[in-house]
């Protein structure tokens, strides 16, 4: 299994880098990850923002040469993981403006006949990690899922990916918020996991 990691938070410090740490961890001791790659959008200096116009067609963006070789590494990837934090419920500008660069048309869809588009990163799978202030369960009740359904059914699905996992950590400034235990459970299962081609 080809693993990508696509980390989006700028500090160092914070508890997403001890998540990332976590999924490194884990999946150097996985037998079934093979290669590793880890891309930090921030140490990366990765400019988030979007431009197209008279002169830079958006269905040309696919074509940008400045985009190919995040290309490249989605391509090569049988597995992408996202560790961000949610701020606003929604996961900070910097990761929206890769995928706004990468996830573009006739790299990861191409429009088609008919309602839905034709997603061209089928057989990949993704895993979201994201981490908030706020109590876990404050994306479900008060914004109506809007996180999980955002990137599950606005983008991954549209592009073709099925097999989609969540972990939001909720509480994670309070003293009580089960830190290690959440942390340890990211580690055991990136240790443990095996990708599953749908």
């Amino acid at each position: 299994m080809k693993t990508l990691v696509i980390y989006s938070h700028p500090n160092h410090q914070s508890l997403c880098y001890a998540f990332l740490q976590k999924v490194i961890k884990g999946c150097n001791e996985n037998p079934h990850v093979k290669e590793l790659q880890v891309l930090d959008l921030y140490e990366e200096n990765f400019n988030p923002l979007l431009v197209f116009n008279e002169h830079k067609r958006r269905r040309d963006m696919y074509r940008d040469p400045h985009i190919e070789k995040y290309q490249k590494q989605i391509m090569w990837a049988e597995q992408m993981v996202f560790v961000y934090p949610i701020w606003w419920g929604r996961p900070p500008a910097m990761l929206l403006g890769y995928i706004d660069q990468l996830f573009a048309a006739n790299f990861a869809y191409r429009d088609k006949r008919g309602l839905f588009p034709e997603g061209l990163l089928k057989g990949k799978s993704v895993v979201c990690i994201s981490t908030m202030k706020g109590p876990t369960h404050y994306p479900l009740i008060w914004l109506n899922n809007a996180h999980k359904m955002l990137m599950k059914k606005a983008l991954f699905h549209f592009v073709g990916i099925k097999n989609i996992k969540f972990f939001e950590f909720g509480n994670m400034e309070s003293p009580n918020g089960k830190q290690e235990k959440k942390l340890e459970k990211i580690y055991r299962y990136f240790k443990g996991m095996v990708h599953e081609y749908h």
